[in-house]
């Protein structure tokens, strides 16, 4: 059986910001570690800055608003 390929920063942010969701001006989910692991904090929030989007952490989920709308936290 082939070993896949590891993905590397740049398809991961491809990947998660062309997703249907995101696309849309959703939301998507992803976990805290996986974000650590394949492209370290400085790159995520550089890349939220760019894109005007803004994300949430809780108990190791980051929730990523991808639109620029105000994100507020109700409870």
């Amino acid at each position: 059986m082939p070993v896949p390929v590891p993905l590397t920063a740049d398809a991961w942010i491809q990947q998660l910001f062309r997703s249907q969701a995101a696309a849309k001006g959703g939301v998507v989910r992803r976990q805290k570690r996986d974000i650590e692991r394949l492209l370290g904090w400085d790159r995520f929030h550089y890349e939220l800055k760019r894109r005007g989007f803004r994300a949430v952490e809780n108990a190791g989920q980051v929730v990523i608003f991808c639109n620029q709308d105000a994100v507020r936290i109700i409870q």
